[in-house]
């Protein structure tokens, strides 16, 4: 990898009243960061919690969505992103590297290119949405697409990073659970301790793990409920799946990296990780953008399908949370939507049939 020099940021003051507080500033007592550390931050955390009455009236409970889409790159993973990349460039790191299947890839190259250091990501070839290849490409990342699957590339990252001086930044790293855990800080305080459940997608588990440390410093005990695919859960089936499938690429994992973490979050916070179909994944898809305006990417989906699934089991105030926006995932949207485009020659009564006919 070409060498570069990282830019070494600004530690970042106080945001001045009313403007958004970075992640790490906000939480720095709860972030294994100090006054004066460097800052790699595009100002993520601090995403709406949005009231689903749709979902809400299916399941008889108040569900709320937490909405990570809403971070700079459009998923979760800037959240830890932000402490990872910080950490990396606090040890004098010049080069970070990941292997994804999409959103770890476009978030570690957005905030390699705002640090100003090199970044290298393994994806699956032919596996990875193109609105996320296109994030990483343009942040100006060096992409290998992987004759394999997300679990090889992870694999061969770990090698890498053993024998050659580049920081890692899938969610092994610790300093990504650390700052994925700001999540479960934000739906506490949203719903002044009154959160009973919380749902969630399960792909490499580290997100699950992050809410239940996050929960657990508050002394919080909601009880956690992981969805993976049915293609895709190892978990569930309690074996790696040598090829793992689903539409959901986001958690298209068969060897979780954070396995017996997300195990011990569902068992100590008295919930559980169970798979939901393509189908139920797909049709949660739909119910979302078509009734209650969100757009998201099938994986965040998952969520929602579990819990239409399984239902609210006696919980009264729960939180679906919708991982990434739907704009990282544009064929599957198309591919999978009931509208249509309707062709009109450029004639008013064509455009009133066309407007006001039946559909």
């Amino acid at each position: 990898m070409t060498e570069v020099r990282p830019r070494l940021p600004t530690v970042e003051s106080a945001a001045p009243r009313g403007t958004h507080v970075p992640l790490i500033d906000r939480y720095r007592e709860r972030l294994p960061f100090a006054p004066g550390d460097p800052l790699v931050s595009l100002q993520e955390g601090s995403t709406p919690l949005l009231r689903a009455p749709v979902v809400s009236e299916l399941v008889g409970a108040t569900v709320r969505l937490k909405l990570e889409g809403a971070n700079p790159t459009g998923s979760f993973k800037d959240r830890g992103m932000t402490c990872a990349v910080s950490a990396a460039v606090r040890e004098g790191a010049r080069a970070v590297i990941c292997a994804s299947t999409g959103n770890t890839a476009a978030s570690a190259a957005a905030y390699a290119a705002r640090a100003g250091i090199t970044c290298a990501v393994i994806v699956p070839e032919g596996k990875i949405a193109q609105g996320k290849m296109a994030q990483t490409l343009v942040h100006g990342a060096r992409v290998i697409a992987l004759q394999g699957n997300f679990d090889q590339a992870l694999a061969f990252v770990r090698e890498l990073t053993d024998t050659h001086p580049i920081v890692l930044v899938n969610s092994v790293n610790e300093f990504r659970i650390e700052g994925q855990k700001t999540a479960a800080f934000e739906v506490h305080e949203g719903l002044e301790g009154r959160l009973e459940a919380l749902c969630i997608p399960v792909g490499n588990a580290g997100n699950i793990t992050s809410y239940w440390r996050g929960f657990r410093e508050l002394g919080a005990a909601p009880r956690l409920y992981g969805y993976q695919a049915a293609g895709a859960a190892p978990l569930v089936e309690g074996r790696v799946i040598e090829h793992p499938e689903t539409v959901a690429s986001a958690i298209r994992i068969g060897r979780p990296v954070r396995w017996e973490d997300a195990m011990a979050a569902a068992r100590d916070s008295r919930g559980s990780i169970r798979a939901v179909s393509d189908e139920e994944i797909l049709a949660a898809f739909r119910l979302l953008a078509s009734q209650e305006g969100m757009f998201c990417e099938p994986a965040s989906a998952a969520s929602v399908a579990g819990l239409l699934k399984y239902g609210a089991e006696g919980a009264e105030q729960i939180v679906c949370v919708l991982t990434g926006r739907g704009l990282k995932d544009p064929e599957t949207a198309i591919a999978n939507n009931d509208g249509r485009v309707i062709a009109c020659p450029a004639e008013l009564a064509a455009i009133e049939e066309a407007v006001l006919g039946d559909p």
